[in-house]
């Protein structure tokens, strides 16, 4: 038990420095890539309460819908597809399933229906597909991906109704599902004030912080987990990283749903605009986590299903117009953009 419990599985970071300033910049792209976020943590030092621009794109993430219970061969119907994804206008997610066990699907905005499926699943689909490449020792897992633009699944021809007639009447397949822009649901956003709060002393070159001990911390001031590590505290040995500064203040903000990567770009050009007005501290960070139980990670890449479901990246800005960008995932997903 010792023994497993000293194995940590390992996890990818992938550190990546550039200027907003910099045409060949690749953040908008990476932000993108990540398409199914659930949570986004923002941390603004020497702030008290978000300024009212902050607030108001806050407060305008889209809305998403949750339906119980949704046989997925409804996603084929010819009405949603022409409406909603032949015009890239909507993407979901299967909800508390869980991607070592249980059948997950996702509905990419290109179009794109994933299905992770355990064995005797994908046997009664019928449809082609291929052996997830983490599971192959066991042949337990398989991942089916079709192009529902592709004209090969027009409604009427031979493959969408073997398709549909595979998720209808053969494996009958029904899950709580995510849809994106259907307003039933607001995102949840929180906000929590903290004050004398121990912080890393950050500069634009970042030399002086080691990126896992800065994602760490930065985790532990969004969970509120205290990183004092004073002697009369058994619950938290974390520790502030070297140099290290006192803020007087700071603000926390977190935004919880089924959140898309517009959003998430739009929340970034505002945050840039904060930093462009003088301030005491000169840098604000927002981390972007992704669904765990996701079948596709970064892009449309397979998603792992071995230990953890690492699946986030981490921004911190600057007011030089500067970021140091952290893509984290699994040691066996693939490599982040």
């Amino acid at each position: 038990m010792f023994g497993d419990l000293e194995r940590t599985p390992r996890t990818l970071l992938v550190c990546d420095r550039s200027s907003f300033l910099d045409e060949k910049n690749r953040l908008s792209s990476q932000v993108e890539q990540l398409h199914f976020n659930y949570k986004v943590s923002m941390l603004l030092p020497e702030c008290s309460s978000a300024p009212s621009h902050l607030e108001a794109v806050l407060n305008s993430f889209n809305s998403f819908y949750l339906i119980r219970k949704l046989p997925i061969h409804e996603l084929l119907d010819k009405h949603f597809l022409e409406t909603s994804v032949h015009q890239g206008l909507v993407s979901g997610l299967s909800y508390r399933t869980r991607i070592d066990e249980d059948n997950c699907v996702a509905l990419m905005p290109n179009g794109h229906l994933s299905l992770s499926l355990d064995k005797d699943s994908f046997e009664l689909l019928g449809v082609e597909g291929k052996l997830s490449k983490f599971n192959q020792r066991t042949n337990g897992r398989y991942v089916v991906s079709v192009d529902l633009t592709d004209s090969s699944l027009a409604p009427g021809g031979r493959g969408y109704q073997r398709l549909v007639t595979g998720l209808r009447s053969r494996l009958q397949l029904k899950t709580d599902f995510l849809l994106s822009h259907h307003p039933e649901h607001r995102p949840e956003v929180r906000s929590h004030a903290l004050t004398d709060l121990f912080c890393p002393l950050l500069t634009s070159d970042l030399q002086s912080c080691d990126p896992h001990l800065l994602l760490e911390w930065l985790g532990a001031v969004d969970a509120g987990v205290s990183c004092e590590n004073s002697s009369s505290s058994f619950l938290s040995s974390l520790v502030c990283p070297e140099p290290k500064t006192t803020m007087s203040r700071a603000l926390s903000v977190s935004v919880c749903g089924l959140l898309s990567p517009q959003d998430v770009h739009r929340l970034i050009q505002q945050i840039r605009c904060y930093l462009d007005q003088p301030r005491l501290e000169s840098w604000a960070s927002l981390t972007v986590h992704g669904f765990v139980d996701s079948p596709v990670s970064w892009g449309g890449d397979e998603h792992g299903v071995l230990r953890g479901g690492e699946n986030f990246y981490s921004l911190l800005m600057f007011h030089d117009h500067t970021y140091h960008l952290h893509l984290g995932t699994g040691a066996h997903d693939t490599c982040p953009p």
